[in-house]
């Protein structure tokens, strides 16, 4: 039902990727899921479309410690790009993974494969034990500003406190998160 409300959104923002950057309007790519199985998860494309060469190049603007890959002022990202991700309009499109049950309104995010090589500890495993979520509470806690280990201690609060409650609660403060733009890269 979500997918119908949020239909013309979705098409004026595949028609302005469209107009203002060469390549596809989503960005399909796989992601680790519940119990470590990958699926392809969707978003519109936010970066020009040889970002993926240049981020060896960036590597050295990420933090050193970090098992997730996020730079701030990411030159890679085109100009309705930047706008898509402050209010989170890119990841629109993972309600077709919700839709298909790879992915929950709610939950720990979906990482990349290269990324789960980086999670050493038995209890940053933990996160697989449930389907990645559209939001979390990270997401709503300062989104990409928490530190790594911050995400994870969510990630785990979320896990061992999880109730349909938990999940109406955050739904209900994603909206304002997302509308402010707040601690979007």
């Amino acid at each position: 039902m979500l997918l119908v409300v949020v239909s013309p959104l979705l098409l004026m923002t595949a028609v302005l990727i469209k107009l203002t950057s060469p390549g596809p309007v989503f960005y399909i790519r796989e992601r680790v899921g519940l119990d470590q199985h990958p699926f392809m998860m969707w978003k519109f494309r936010t970066m020009k479309i040889n970002a993926e060469q240049r981020e060896t190049a960036l590597v050295e603007m990420k933090k050193e410690d970090s098992p997730f890959f996020k730079v701030k002022d990411d030159p890679r990202v085109t100009c309705v790009g930047g706008f898509l991700r402050k209010y989170s309009i890119d990841e629109l499109p993972q309600l077709i993974n919700v839709l298909k049950g790879d992915m929950s309104l709610v939950g720990p995010r979906p990482i990349h494969d290269f990324e789960l090589q980086k999670f050493s500890e038995w209890k940053q495993l933990r996160r697989f034990s449930m389907k990645p979520g559209l939001t979390c509470i990270w997401q709503v806690s300062g989104r990409s500003k928490t530190s790594d280990a911050d995400r994870m201690r969510y990630d785990l609060e979320y896990i061992n406190n999880w109730s349909l409650l938990l999940d109406v609660k955050l739904l209900f403060k994603t909206i304002p998160v997302v509308l402010k733009g707040d601690g979007a890269v």
